[in-house]
């Protein structure tokens, strides 16, 4: 073990030893009181934690997964909200992006550009985006290497957009590359 974890023990460990002193202290005779509280507190977190990993759970069901046939055709489930979402590698990373035909390029947020390794701080923002919020400030850069399923493109052109948004963007640039189809289930990419 590292001095790091080493340190985070010994401040549980005292963590622990207070609030037990206080529990002792506080319910002295009545033990069975204090035992059926903490058993209580027990619960209650075990239920927050349950609820977390359900909401995990649920949080895939209202973003489904693309899948591969065996022909190489990627099948994008309608999610809950209307939308198609995706997963791409990137620089060997994940990152989600949500497919919008109606955006010309592939557009990153600052938190998924430093996920792949680029500092949104060095970056030039020297181009302009005109969204449904207003203009937005954007810096192009170049991506080495992006993957889609069984597809692998080099040197992909990309946008880093310094305003706030909630998830990356696929637009025409890169969803060009693809045959697509969309029914009101699914959108389907072919090369």
């Amino acid at each position: 073990m590292d001095s790091d974890t080493l340190a985070r023990i010994a401040y549980l460990s005292l963590l622990i030893a207070a609030v037990g002193g206080w529990a002792l202290v506080e319910f002295r005779g009545r033990l069975g009181f204090a035992l059926r509280t903490a058993l209580a507190w027990a619960m209650i977190f075990v239920g927050v934690m349950a609820g977390y990993g359900i909401w995990q759970d649920i949080d895939q069901d209202l973003r489904p997964r693309a899948t591969v046939t065996e022909a190489g055709e990627i099948r994008v489930p309608r999610a809950e909200d209307g939308h198609y979402y995706l997963s791409l590698q990137i620089n060997g990373k994940t990152i989600d992006f949500l497919a919008d035909t109606g955006a010309t390029n592939l557009v990153l947020t600052e938190d998924d550009a430093r996920a792949i390794g680029m500092n949104p701080d060095t970056l030039v923002y020297l181009g302009e985006a005109r969204t449904a919020n207003g203009s937005v400030r954007t810096a192009h850069v170049t991506l080495d290497e992006v993957q889609l399923g069984p597809y692998s493109d080099l040197d992909v052109s990309a946008w880093v957009n310094r305003s706030e948004m909630d998830i990356s963007l696929l637009g025409m640039d890169y969803l060009g590359n693809f045959r697509i189809e969309i029914d009101r289930k699914q959108m389907v990419l072919r090369r």
